[in-house]
């Protein structure tokens, strides 16, 4: 269920076209694969996506600047996945409170 709201997330802002059935291992190398192409081929683009999913820029820079001989592609594909949970994971608490209190709606 999971990776099927991350793929169907990730579609959806990085215009992605990720099967909703794909492995976690697999989302996290197509994703790696695509951001290290928009490091090599479309950086301003990768900075726009960076700001509209919402990815902190402190915590990039300082993961790029503590591991500087990693794949950036990995680690910001990591980054980005992590966001996207925690906005899966908003969605469905905001979901549930909404059925919970439905009661106390006017």
């Amino acid at each position: 269920m999971e990776n099927a709201a991350l793929a169907i997330a990730l579609n959806k802002d990085l215009q992605l076209e990720l099967a909703e059935d794909i492995s976690f291992g697999e989302l996290k190398e197509r994703l790696a694969d695509y951001i290290n192409h928009l490091i090599n081929q479309d950086f301003q683009q990768l900075v726009m996506l960076l700001y509209r999913i919402d990815v902190s820029e402190n915590k990039l820079r300082g993961l790029l600047n503590d591991k500087p001989n990693e794949d950036a592609g990995k680690m910001i594909a990591e980054l980005i996945i992590e966001r996207q949970l925690q906005k899966i994971k908003t969605r469905q608490a905001f979901k549930s409170n909404e059925k919970d209190s439905s009661e106390e709606r006017w």
